[in-house]
């Protein structure tokens, strides 16, 4: 048995949680945990290998607990993770519309999803998204089997390996757990749509010996039409139903105008996403003799989603000589030559919109078995496999070949003003349904040794094998670039690596605790990295400590960026040459088998302090530097150099020094960099019936690549303000009723919208809710999320919107309740 100092019981209860979301539930609640963890011998926190006997250590860990995610009304990991202060850039979740495959990521301090490691129960989950994808889809997570989050907010590559960089997200599920819940749980707009549901059922009985746990979970969100909200301006693009023949419009009397109106894009776009999601779990822990534990986890997901666009926007080069004269002659140059070719565009209103469909299966089994020495040290291994298949559709798709034929065989109905009837497209095979799948695959197994020495050195050292593998299929018209869409070529690759890695903590006095760890990993695909951190706390007294690490990190290169074929991607670049006709130009993305990890140093240094009984406080310096990340060249200022005579920057992207554009292409090298730093500073007090958190992230730099990102928005990069806080009061009103109020709080940023700057305003967001107890058995909780329903920033050049869905909330004020019944 051990007993907490001051310090200790701060990290636990408040000052260490530095999320608004914290594991400070009501008093009698935190008494209870903190008995929970005195009848443990030691314990492994997220970050360290070392069984402790307290949760001191040199790295910042936030934890968020299960309570206050219900009373929060999140019905998602991601949705979670995503009002964290550390989160920035930009994440996929709900309102992401265009490209997101339905996914849901975390982004922690902005540095990308793919450096951000996910873990359940502290091993590792399989990429899950529509196949070769390099982060885990956290829609896989049902948040009915959560007992708590725990966010390590350092580099932890010596401790677990790759994608470690920028910190890690460990899930903490229910486990031991005796008799039955089951949770109703409902939420809609004030506007009347965004209508959700779900429920789940968990149980927890004796069996064989041992703990046994059974779930089940369903979640439905309804979908939201952008237009549909008055802050969002009718959408002008230059692709209309009516068409256009290098770029003027059909006059209805056998000729063409200019165009003097745009297509509204928003009016078929969802705001958010449906989507299906069912889920079922099961843990098993059992102890095999009075020193050996096994222990077990299965959980299936099955996600149906949805997204919605506008209509198919098709662009076809047409041969004019295939063409009656009469809808070119007026395209004719002063000498009467005629081009070549003219671009038809066309907003395909007739085919209706395209509408994304996935189906994901998601299946994660992990074994164990523990077992503890005489001499205070224990022993693991651990076998963990998962899965993801895919399958994701396109419908009302267009085939450009068959569109051509059809143009040219009836150019009278194609060049007229009258959108052409749906069933004439179908007659053409004009439209159809693209069909895509993919996966992804990974088998773990693992052992470990922990123990501590008579003079109280903490030493953890063990092995792992990984093998992870991904595919992506499009469909074949698709790969074969008949559609209208970019051409894309399927990805298929696998790699193994195989680990070993060393902990040990030193307390070099009563005060003085130094902290070290080393890991070595050998890849299949590019050989070997080694890794390394090594941290110290100090307690001046038992109610104030420091604390350091300083790390070095890696993440090896994703299967997607290794093995991907040729991608097309329509970006919006200028051309120097004026050859291009139109702002978004193809460009090939290309993957590459020789890329070689990305590294990474990091460092913070931090106080805990308890000021006085019941307030306390953290403050943690973050620094974060990235070389040789995996990054594709600035296209746009390559075609700059390129113009000016630079042979180089030709040959980089592939361009003709006369500015040939054909094979334009954008390949993934080692040449990218990212440097970072900020403040992590949290506030805790509790007295009586009140508990007040007040989390705020300072953000003094972000550079990528060169640019300065800090304190700026934009569409391709997401959000990087320079202020993000949170603010939470809980508050136990009776006995049996308890109110939350809880604050996020935005600094505005600026930005440059086609050499426009404009600047977003400070925004906060309010919600409110409450608990109703009655008795042991039922729980009652109501509230409201955007209670002022507070408008997203306009953002000129957002990615959707008019604004950046995954930074502000696009949805409004949302009402929801949940009923739990335990018995």
């Amino acid at each position: 048995m051990f007993k907490k100092n001051s310090i200790v019981k701060a990290f636990l209860f408040g000052t260490s949680s530095v999320s608004a979301l914290s594991v400070t539930a009501v008093n009698a609640q935190a008494q209870q945990d903190a008995q929970q963890m005195q009848d443990v011998e030691r314990i492994e926190i997220t970050g360290s290998r070392i069984n402790r006997t307290d949760m001191e250590t040199a790295s910042p860990v936030a934890i968020i607990g299960a309570e206050q995610i219900a009373k929060s009304g999140f019905t998602s990991v991601q949705e979670i993770l995503n009002v964290q202060p550390t989160a920035a850039g930009m994440s996929l979740g709900a309102t992401s519309n265009n490209g997101s495959g339905g996914s849901a990521t975390v982004n922690l301090r902005g540095m990308g999803s793919q450096r951000t490691l996910v873990l359940l129960n502290g091993r590792r989950m399989v990429s899950s998204g529509t196949g070769a994808d390099s982060s885990v889809d956290l829609n896989t997570i049902p948040v009915s089997m959560i007992q708590s989050i725990e966010i390590l907010k350092d580099g932890a590559s010596a401790v677990y390996g790759s994608d470690a960089i920028a910190g890690v997200v460990n899930i903490i599920t229910k486990k031991d757990f005796q008799g039955a819940e089951l949770k109703v749980e409902a939420s809609q707009t004030d506007k009347g749509d965004g209508t959700s549901s779900g429920f789940s059922g968990l149980t927890g009985f004796e069996f064989a010996g041992g703990n046994l746990v059974l779930g089940a979970q369903y979640s439905n969100r309804g979908e939201i039409i952008q237009s549909d909200r008055d802050f969002v301006s009718p959408g002008q693009s230059s692709f209309v139903p009516e068409g256009t023949l290098g770029g003027l419009v059909p006059d209805g009397e056998g000729g063409f105008k200019e165009r003097d109106y745009g297509y509204d894009y928003t009016q078929q776009s969802y705001a958010q996403t449906p989507n299906d999601i069912y889920s079922l779990f099961s843990s098993f822990n059992r102890e095999i003799d009075a020193d050996t534990e096994f222990n077990a986890d299965v959980m299936y997901t099955r996600r149906d989603s949805k997204q919605q666009m506008a209509p198919q926007p098709a662009a076809i080069d047409l041969d004019t000589s295939l063409l009656d004269s009469k809808w070119t002659e007026q395209f004719a140059d002063e000498n009467g030559n005629i081009p070549e070719e003219l671009l038809y565009k066309r907003r395909m209103t007739d085919a209706g919109p395209r509408i994304f469909k996935q189906q994901t299966d998601t299946f994660r089994a992990s074994l164990g078995v523990k077992g503890y020495l005489e001499n205070d040290a224990s022993w693991d291994f651990s076998a963990t496999y998962g899965r993801n298949d895919s399958k994701d559709q396109v419908e009302n798709s267009i085939h450009a070949g068959n569109m051509a034929k059809s143009i040219y065989a009836n150019q009278d109905l194609w060049f007229s003003p009258d959108p052409i009837a749906n069933s004439q497209l179908v007659q053409d095979g004009i439209s159809y349904v693209e069909e895509n799948e993919g996966g992804n695959e990974q088998f773990t197994l693992a052992a470990g040794y922990s123990g501590v020495t008579e003079s109280d050195i903490g030493y953890a050292l063990g092995v792992e094998s990984r093998y992870e593998s991904g595919y992506y299929t499009p469909d074949i018209i698709t790969q074969l670039g008949e559609s209208t869409a970019a051409q894309q070529d399927p990805t298929s690759g696998n790699y193994s690596v195989s680990s070993a890695y060393a902990e040990v903590s030193v307390p070099l006095s009563d005060a003085f605790t130094v902290e070290g760890a080393a890991r070595y990993d050998d890849y299949s695909t590019f050989g070997g990295a080694t890794t390394w951190k090594l941290g110290a706390t100090y307690r001046f007294t038992d109610a104030f400590m420091l604390r350091s690490v300083l790390a070095t990190g890696f993440r090896a290169p994703s299967v997607a960026e290794l093995y991907a074929g040729n991608s097309g991607s329509y970006d919006y670049l200028s051309d120097p040459w004026g050859n291009a006709p139109d702002p978004q130009i193809l460009v090939n993305y290309t993957g590459d088998e020789n890329l070689q990890p990305e590294e990474s140093d990091s460092f913070t240094l931090g106080a805990v302090w308890e000021i006085t009984d019941g307030l306390s406080t953290t403050l943690d310096y973050w620094k974060f530097d990235i070389s040789d990340a995996i990054s594709r060249v600035d296209v746009q200022n390559e075609l700059n150099q390129c113009f000016a005579g630079v042979q180089a920057s030709c040959d980089t992207i592939n361009v003709t020094p006369e500015g040939g554009l054909s094979n334009l292409t954008s390949a993934l090298t080692n040449i990218g960099s990212q440097n970072t730093s900020g403040i992590d500073w949290n506030v805790s007090y509790a007295f009586d019936r009140y508990r007040f958190t007040w989390d705020t992230t300072y953000l003094l730099e972000f550079e990528q690549d060169g640019v300065d990102y800090t304190g700026t928005i934009d569409g391709n990069i997401g959000g990087y303000s320079e202020i993000k806080s949170t603010f939470m009061v809980n508050a136990d009103i009776t006995d049996n009723i308890s109110a939350q109020y809880y604050a996020q709080y935005i600094k505005g940023m600026e930005g440059n919208a086609w050499g426009e700057a404009f600047k977003t305003d400070d925004v906060i967001y309010h919600n409110l809710s409450a608990s109703y107890y009655l008795g042991d058995e039922w729980t009652f909780n109501a509230g409201v999320k955007n209670l002022l329903d507070t408008e997203p920033e306009n953002v000129p050049n957002g990615n959707d919107m008019d604004t950046v869905p995954s930074v502000y909330d696009v949805i409004g004020r949302t009402f929801f309740v949940s009923t739990t019944f335990n018995f």
